[in-house]
């Protein structure tokens, strides 16, 4: 303190200079503080500060040259004030981005973000335009019952032509059971006289007419011959070039298969089995020839279709051997005839039956390996309806 003050004593103009610094220093301060809220009179006050310190530093430079370096605080104070300022004068770039997305946010339109959540919801997608929307659904497809109801509607909707339920495919029947033959007329339109027909077979052959009737002319030859398991019996299928003339007509050998037992009865009787040779005439006309099976003694051709039959049903066999349908017919061919129908579905009426009236046998075995198939294919009985029968004598 008493060196402070010798040094007042020696040189008043110094302790004069300090004070001088002092003074507008602090106003210096005072004016930058102000300059942060009011931007415009801090310029003012910095110009007259600025003045201030400059004549201080030149009355104390005038004053005493080598002490020049006692004049840095001003000069100090002059730059850091300056470089506090500058900022209130070019607006900071933080500022400038908050500003540009206030104003941003001001032009928005406001349905933009409805529009926006409605899309992430109902994964929909923006059109070009950035507005409407396209909402993309993904249903699953449908399960396996609603394919099959859509397909089971499809096809009824098919069938109706003029308000009329067309036929459709073939249905599924049997011998036994709801697709039994008392359901036969039910299963489909065409079966219809399955159930309603007048004229219908199998029947009980009774009470017939013997008369002089002309034998059936048998035009059987060597054939080749394919044997196949359609669901509901073991059917033959022969080549062409076979053929019967009965009642003046020509009918050419289409097919034969089996039954087990016999459909057709001789006055009560029951057979073990029947074969059944289908003929047709050009015009489309069928007649049967019946040849009734009964058990004894091993018979060679239909050994020959047995050794054929098809692993699979539906599968249809070609046989390498020949075959002659002579052999299957009875040494006595006298008949009964009358008029029927088929004895499957459709059932079609207009039938000429010729039954031969003398069996075949054909052995134990025989019956056996047809019964592992078929135990029981044979439709029953029909009414005869007062029709008229012949029998040959």
């Amino acid at each position: 303190m008493h060196a402070n003050a010798e040094i007042n004593l020696r040189r008043p103009w110094v302790a004069l200079a300090w004070a001088c610094a002092l003074v507008f220093g602090c106003a210096g301060v005072a004016a930058e503080d102000a300059g942060a809220t009011e931007p415009k009179p801090a310029l003012a006050k910095k110009a007259r500060t600025g003045k201030s310190a400059a004549a201080t530093s030149e009355a104390a430079a005038a004053t005493e040259p080598s002490k020049g370096a006692e004049s840095e605080p001003a000069k100090s104070a002059n730059e850091g004030k300056q470089g506090a300022e500058s900022p209130t004068v070019r607006e900071p770039a933080s500022a400038t981005r908050r500003r540009r997305a206030k104003d941003e946010r001001a032009n928005e339109d406001p349905m933009d973000k409805v529009r926006a959540l409605l899309a992430d919801r109902l994964g929909a997608a923006k059109s070009s335009d950035g507005k409407a929307l396209q909402v993309i659904t993904h249903s699953p497809p449908p399960s396996a019952a609603t394919q099959a109801r859509q397909a089971g509607a499809a096809r009824a909707a098919a069938k109706k032509v003029a308000g009329k339920v067309q036929p459709g495919p073939a249905a599924h029947w049997g011998y036994q059971g709801d697709a039994g033959p008392q359901s036969w007329g039910r299963l489909q339109p065409e079966f219809v006289k399955c159930t309603s027909g007048e004229r219908q077979s199998p029947i009980d052959i009774r009470d017939g007419l013997k008369l002089q009737l002309d034998p059936v002319q048998f035009e059987y030859r060597p054939s080749s011959f394919r044997v196949i398991d359609n669901g509901h019996t073991v059917q033959v299928n022969v080549a062409a070039g076979n053929s019967i003339e009965a009642i003046g007509r020509r009918y050419g050998l289409v097919q034969f298969h089996f039954h087990r037992p016999s459909e057709e009865r001789i006055d009560g009787r029951e057979f073990d089995m029947v074969a059944h040779l289908v003929h047709k005439d050009p015009e489309g006309r069928l007649a049967v020839v019946a040849v009734l099976l009964d058990q004894g003694s091993a018979h060679p051709l239909v050994q020959s279709v047995w050794n054929n039959l098809p692993l699979e049903k539906g599968e249809e066999v070609p046989a390498k051997a020949m075959l002659d349908l002579n052999a299957l017919l009875p040494t006595e061919r006298n008949y009964f005839t009358y008029m029927g129908s088929l004895t499957t579905p459709p059932c079609s009426e207009g039938v000429l039956w010729m039954v031969m009236k003398q069996p075949v046998q054909i052995s134990a075995e025989q019956i056996a390996i047809f019964a592992r198939l078929y135990p029981m294919n044979a439709r029953p009985i029909q009414s005869a309806g007062g029709r008229l029968i012949k029998e040959s004598n």
